[in-house]
Order: structure tokens, then C-alpha cells, then sequence
């Protein structure tokens, strides 16, 4: 039996979906901006515990502004279908007409946008506060353009595979840490190499050969591991 009413395009559905989450972090505006403050106080401990000096901190920036970003991220990574589960919006996932795996990767989407993309924005901020070289930021926003979506999906997979235990917290952040580990190899080494003076394409590259395989592969696994989570 067809339900009523037109059937809904792939295009209806994430316009509905990203504008319910965009609706849903308006009103948890605080939370939004908890991401952004945590790197913001990782960075400037960072500086205050290496005393200041800037030969120092440039020695260590990108490898503390993306380990910065990357923890930040963790914050808001347990939410990334909890809240679903718990209202019952992923039965509707699993019912509704639109392909499970174009859901989650609208998903995906939203949280990269919501919580990644501002760390992206700032980052300039923070590298002035790790005094990395101007000349070197055009490789650490590239690498960061690429190894955040990259860190949400690999993040979205182990989420969907913890969405139905309670308090996986700590087990989320023990799961996905291996997995961040080459993105963050990648994204340091890039600007390493253009402190060097090298051309940082090498790990660019491989951070993009990622991206295109996990944007392919990711959102039918966390698709995979939702339905396993709820039968």
C-alpha cells in the first residue's frame, strides 16, 4: 500500500532534515559553541604551558591546532544519531521512502557544517595564537577543508555502531581515535612539509583520495550499522 501525498524527493528530504537540525541548534546555541571554546582553551594551554616563545610554538603549531580541532570535534560526536534513537526519528529514517544512506549522509553534513566548519573559520585565530607563519595557513585550510569531512564520516560510522548502547562516550572516543589517525598524520604533515618549503600536494592529495572514498563508502556503513542497531 503507497502512503498519501507525493513521494518525496531526495532533495525534499535533506532540505527538511538540515533545516530541522539547523532549527534544533538554535535552540541549543550554548551547546553549538561549546566546540569553538574547546579549541580556543586547548590552544591558548597549550601556549601558556610552552611558555610564550615563538620559535616554540611554531615548531608545534599544526600538529596542536589539529589536535585541537579533532578533540573538539569528539564533543558532539556522541550526539550525532543519539538524540534520534531516543525520539524515535530513526524508526522514521527506517521506514520512510528515502534511502537510509542519503539520511545519514545529510546527517553527516549538518554535523560538519554545525560543528567542524566554525573550527575552520577560527582557525586563523588559532594559528595566531601558536604563531604559525602566515605563509603556511594556505596549506593548514586546505588540509583542514579536507580532513574535517573526512573526520566526520569515519566519526558517523562509529557512531552508528554505539547508537544503541547508553553512555558510549568514552567507547566512541577509544573506537574512532585509531581511525583519526592518519587524517591527523596527513593534516600536520601537509603544513609541516610547507614549513619546509615543500609542496604540501603529497599529503593533500591523500587527505582528498580519502574523503572521496570514505563521502562513497561511509554513509552506507553507518546505514548498515543503524539497521543492525534497531532490528
Amino acid at each position: 500500500m503507497s502512503l498519501p501525498g507525493p513521494r518525496p524527493t531526495l532533495m525534499t528530504a535533506a532540505k527538511s532534515l538540515l533545516a530541522r537540525d539547523l532549527r534544533l541548534l538554535w535552540r541549543r546555541r550554548g551547546d553549538a559553541a561549546q566546540p569553538i571554546l574547546f579549541a580556543v582553551l586547548v590552544v591558548a594551554l597549550f601556549a601558556l604551558a610552552l611558555g610564550g616563545e615563538p620559535e616554540l610554538l611554531q615548531s608545534v603549531a599544526s600538529a596542536v591546532l589539529w589536535l585541537s580541532i579533532l578533540l573538539a570535534g569528539l564533543l558532539s560526536l556522541d550526539t550525532l544519531f543519539r538524540s534520534d534513537a531516543e525520539d524515535g526519528s530513526l524508526e522514521q529514517w527506517l521506514l520512510s521512502p528515502v534511502p537510509l544512506a542519503w539520511l545519514v549522509a545529510v546527517r553527516v553534513f549538518s554535523h560538519w557544517l554545525t560543528t567542524a566548519f566554525p573550527l575552520v573559520l577560527v582557525s586563523p585565530l588559532l594559528a595566531e595564537l601558536m604563531h604559525l607563519p602566515r605563509e603556511q595557513l594556505p596549506a593548514l585550510l586546505a588540509a583542514l577543508a579536507l580532513g574535517t569531512p573526512l573526520l566526520s564520516l569515519l566519526g558517523a560510522v562509529v557512531a552508528a555502531l554505539t547508537v544503541g548502547m547508553r553512555r558510549a562516550g568514552i567507547l566512541l572516543a577509544l573506537l574512532v581515535l585509531p581511525l583519526y589517525v592518519p587524517v591527523l598524520v596527513f593534516g600536520a604533515g601537509a603544513v609541516a612539509l610547507a614549513a619546509r618549503g615543500f609542496d604540501p600536494a603529497g599529503p593533500l592529495l591523500m587527505l582528498a583520495a580519502g574523503l572521496v572514498v570514505c563521502a562513497l563508502l561511509a554513509p552506507l556503513t553507518a546505514a548498515a550499522a543503524i539497521r543492525i542497531a534497531n532490528s
